[in-house]
């Protein structure tokens, strides 16, 4: 993404739209697992839920993320991406770009949870 590119926006409805979708994306596949998930995820093993750090915290210990500080810094991105117009180009790159260096940890979270949900399911036997 350059300055250039997003100057096409505009006049570019496919570009405008990826934007879009991207930002959307990342907002609610980070909402989704944070916000609605662990707490739902630790629910179902027991553990305590309770303020979204908390959770976080947890989560850090029992390796299904790397880095409460990580996440934290994804969300905040979340927060500028999709709650505010940004003007200065500059930033607007800078935030896709972080975006995207973050997409492959919230892969891995979404992984994590995953595994941990199937230990959690009985399986069927045949």
């Amino acid at each position: 993404m350059t300055v250039e590119s997003l100057q096409t926006l505009e006049s570019d409805p496919v570009l405008a739209e990826r934007l879009d979708a991207f930002v959307s994306r990342f907002g609610r596949l980070q909402d989704n697992l944070g916000d609605k998930m662990l707490p739902q995820l630790l629910d179902a093993m027991a553990e305590k839920t309770g303020a979204a750090i908390e959770n976080l915290d947890r989560a850090e210990k029992l390796g299904w993320i790397d880095s409460v500080d990580v996440w934290l810094e994804m969300r905040k991105l979340r927060n500028l991406m999709v709650h505010e117009y940004i003007e200065d180009m500059n930033i607007l790159i800078s935030a896709l770009s972080t975006g995207h260096k973050f997409v492959p940890v919230l892969i891995q979270t979404a992984e994590r949870f995953a595994n941990q949900i199937a230990k959690l399911t009985p399986s069927s036997v045949d």
